[in-house]
């Protein structure tokens, strides 16, 4: 029998399965199960933009797309940020179409770090930063956000985690799992410590459409001095309801987006060709999609949140994104055993604060991206679990 140990990489090896699927896993293997563990829209891809691809299907556009993308596609991209953001990328130079965001995250993270170099990860945030880093050679070095400053980063964190080793601070917001955003004046502080620090950033946008509360997002590229540091990643998952075109992008400084763009060539070649004639219909006719679908989650979002307050689960109001993150303290129970407990008994499936960080434990994350008949159904058993669990301890 072979020992495949000696042969698999040992920092593959190394990192854990995302805590995210797990749950969604034993869902799919049980009965009336109803799951808000996935950050998936429930909403279709409109039929316009899915009407577009299935066009080039019938036209024959089988072909490869040149490597970064194709030039209208390109094009649409960078119009569309300095439409929504006030940021000018030059389409040719500093744009890159990716096979979704987590392609373009990795890319960006291998092609900026160095072996032993350090990465500044805000958490509670989403699964893949930390082992990228760690597959890309780099050490991960955590900020733990907390509740009370409604989970955002810090500038004087951020100054206590940086060393000389430092390269890069991952910003993931709006934020998965907890929905909290950054303001300007919050980009503003942070944005001092790091170029007193000379550091670079990736700012995660892929939720930069879904802001609540007539707040609009604002990238820390536009941030002064900061446009010429900042990585920023985006896609069409999220603010299109595209999530199986598997199409995301990057946009940075012209040095950086070719060296990803020579990663890319190697290991990826192309994003599928059919994604991106569909991606250059949502952008150029997609905004009044995107209105729609935000709207609709704002309603979901207030009803979710009201909910757990009712039922005595803390819950800061989140700002982006479609997930909320209640507090479960009060049950008595950790991440890990609530969840468990919640599917076994009342057949909810949500996901254990802890798989986004060790902060996060005491913590769950609910997506709203649910119908709201999934969501009253599935906040109705919630709420008879925390009924029993307070029974059950008060004897």
């Amino acid at each position: 029998m072979i020992n495949y140990d000696k042969y698999l990489s040992q920092s593959i090896r190394s990192v854990s399965p995302s805590g995210i699927r797990r749950f969604f896993d034993i869902a799919n293997e049980m009965d009336n199960v109803i799951s808000l563990s996935i950050g998936e829209p429930d909403f279709q891809t409109p039929w316009h933009i899915r009407d577009e691809g299935i066009r080039s299907l019938e036209k024959g556009r089988t072909w490869y797309s040149p490597n970064r993308g194709f030039a209208e596609l390109l094009k649409q991209i960078t119009l569309y940020y300095e439409r929504r953001f006030g940021l000018t990328y030059n389409p040719h130079e500093q744009a890159i179409v990716t096979v979704g965001g987590s392609e373009a995250i990795d890319l960006a993270l291998r092609c900026l770090v160095e072996e032993g170099e350090e990465v500044i990860i805000p958490q509670p945030s989403f699964v893949c930063y930390e082992p990228l880093t760690v597959m890309a050679g780099g050490k991960p070095v955590i900020i733990n956000t907390k509740n009370e400053d409604n989970f955002r980063l810090k500038a004087a964190d951020l100054e206590a985690a940086i060393t000389p080793k430092t390269k890069l601070l991952v910003l993931p917001f709006p934020n998965n799992p907890t929905g909290a955003i950054m303001e300007k004046n919050d980009l503003q502080e942070i944005s001092e410590v790091i170029k007193r620090h000379d550091l670079l950033v990736l700012s995660d946008e892929i939720y930069s459409e879904l802001t609540y509360g007539g707040r609009d997002h604002v990238s820390i590229a536009s941030i002064d001095g900061m446009y010429e540091r900042t990585v920023v990643i985006n896609g069409f998952s999220k603010s299109y309801a595209m999530t199986g075109w598997r199409l995301g992008y990057a946009l940075g400084p012209a040095p950086i987006i070719e060296q990803m763009t020579k990663l890319h060539q190697y290991g990826i070649m192309s994003a599928p060709t059919t994604a991106q004639y569909a991606a250059i219909e949502a952008l150029k006719n997609g905004d009044r999609d995107v209105k729609h679908m935000r709207g609709e989650y704002d309603m979901r979002r207030r009803l979710v949140v009201d909910s757990f307050n009712d039922m005595g689960l803390s819950c800061f109001e989140p700002l982006g994104a479609f997930y909320v993150f209640p507090c479960i303290k009060s049950t008595g129970l950790d991440s890990e055993d609530f969840c468990k407990r919640l599917i076994m008994e009342k057949h909810v499936a949500v996901v254990p604060g802890s798989a986004f960080g060790k902060c996060g434990n005491g913590f769950v994350r609910v997506s709203y991206s649910y119908s709201l008949k999934h969501l009253k159904i599935a906040l109705g058993r919630i709420r008879e679990f925390v009924k029993e669990l307070q029974d059950e301890r008060n004897g």
